[in-house]
């Protein structure tokens, strides 16, 4: 597929490409230039496949096997497809009450072995409007009733079944500090009731997964010794050893501390902030920030975080040689939801500054819907508000573009149009973060899969 005459923003570069052109198939981004430049790519394309049928305007001719699709973009811009580094899509289902209500499962605090993609409603009508505006990932999961909630997804927004969408299952692990752990389990004489309560359980369940893996290791030394020597008919070989019991608990944590998996720490107030960062570094992990709330009012000590996390050993978990400095290493904060009201006490300093006072810190800082919060087709109007609110335009787009896919880990393949990367693209009538701009073609893995054009 080629896509011509388009005004590119790459979101690698700070200006855009003018009179620009990409040419993609359904894997990844083969080439951008700029001109007539994709005719001679064409012409040499069809010499190699003489049976070329070029398919202008999408007119089906099922008689032809090989096809190539062009699409004039008239001069509109195109833009990597938006992501959504934090929402609850397809576990809150839009329309439905309890029983579209699979985002929280308020049995026990520590419940890491809870998958977000066995929870997702993949007919939510809400991804299908997600698409049509522009948002083409996100990464969604539980919620934050529990201290520790379970696994975010990586997921693409347009794909029939939550299965064929899935570009990682298990993105990071939720964990939230704060209000909500306290009023779900407090009221019923339960911990958490404190947030001392909440960062015990933490780091219980740290300490626990980090007891677990060393003694799984030495069961698997074991078990490799045995059969080592059973293979060389020793007459002295070692007894056969114990069956090693399997906690699917603890096996969901092990990522998180051998610093593979970041945390997701659900934070709004400065003090649970400052535990989450206190916690991460105890225990060296790799974390993010989200909706942080008050980080504005932190942002120089995030700041430092950020940087100090930057240096050798930081957020290897426990690989880290205790020799070398060590401690947490912050991917980044994901600010939002940025539409709404203050519902809850921790809620009172929220402000429409809050992403542009970090992202001028140095911070990097995606924005996130929350959805439902926020619904998802609003991600684009977020960032806009974050502009509003003092945030560079630039960093507003990278807030749900490269930055989001820098945090998630994923910025190899995705956030940005570049060659080698996934063709999940979006053709806007105008600038994203203005009111009365639409996404009017949208690509997912290299196919049309929203058109809205007039």
């Amino acid at each position: 597929m080629i896509i011509y005459n388009a005004e590119i923003y790459t979101m690698e570069s700070a200006e855009p490409i003018k009179d620009g052109y990409v040419i993609f198939d359904r894997k990844k981004i083969l080439e951008i230039g700029t001109g007539d430049g994709w005719m001679n790519w064409m012409e040499q394309f069809g010499k190699e496949n003489p049976n070329l049928y070029v398919r202008r305007d999408y007119a089906e001719n099922d008689e032809q096997t090989e096809t190539m699709q062009t699409v004039d973009a008239k001069g509109a811009r195109l833009y990597p497809g938006f992501i959504d580094a934090h929402s609850h899509i397809g576990l809150f289902d839009d329309g439905l009450t309890d029983e579209g209500n699979d985002g929280n499962e308020i049995v026990s605090p520590i419940s890491p072995d809870l998958r977000a993609i066995d929870g997702m409603h993949n007919a939510d009508p809400c991804f299908r409007e997600a698409v049509e505006a522009g948002v083409t990932m996100v990464a969604a999961g539980p919620g934050s009733a529990n201290v520790v909630g379970g696994q975010f997804a990586l997921v693409k927004t347009f794909e029939k079944t939550i299965d064929r969408g899935i570009v990682e299952p298990y993105i990071a692990m939720k964990a939230a500090l704060g209000e909500n752990p306290k009023m779900c389990y407090g009221k019923e004489n339960k911990a958490p009731q404190t947030r001392m309560g909440s960062a015990a359980l933490l780091r219980g369940v740290l300490s626990e997964a980090i007891e677990y893996y060393e003694k799984k290791k030495q069961s698997e030394e074991k078990w490799a010794e045995y059969r080592n020597a059973d293979k060389k008919d020793m007459d002295d070989k070692p007894d056969r050893p114990d069956v090693f019991e399997k906690d699917l608990e603890l096996e969901a944590m092990i990522p998180v501390i051998l610093g593979e998996k970041p945390l997701k720490v659900h934070a709004h107030r400065q003090d649970d902030i400052l535990t989450a960062v206190r916690i991460a570094n105890e225990f060296n992990l790799k974390y993010t920030l989200d909706h942080c709330t008050e980080g504005r009012l932190i942002a120089d000590i995030l700041k430092e975080e950020y940087d100090a996390g930057q240096g050798e050993n930081r957020g290897l978990g426990i690989h880290t040689d205790p020799a070398k400095p060590h401690g947490g290493k912050l991917l980044g904060v994901i600010v939002g939801p940025v539409i709404g009201e203050r519902s809850k006490p921790e809620l009172s300093n929220q402000k429409l500054d809050t992403a542009g006072i970090l992202y001028k810190a140095g911070l990097p800082v995606a924005i996130m819907t929350d959805h439902p919060c926020i619904p998802e087709p609003y991600l684009a109007l977020s960032s806009a508000l974050c502009k509003k609110g003092g945030m560079p335009a630039r960093g507003a787009l990278e807030a749900i573009t490269i930055t989001a896919a820098k945090i998630l880990g994923v910025d190899d393949r995705f956030g940005s149009i570049a060659v080698g990367k996934a063709p999940d693209l979006v053709i806007w009538d105008g600038d994203p973060l203005l009111l009365d701009s639409e996404a009017r073609l949208v690509f997912g893995n290299g196919r049309i899969v929203s058109d809205r054009r007039v």
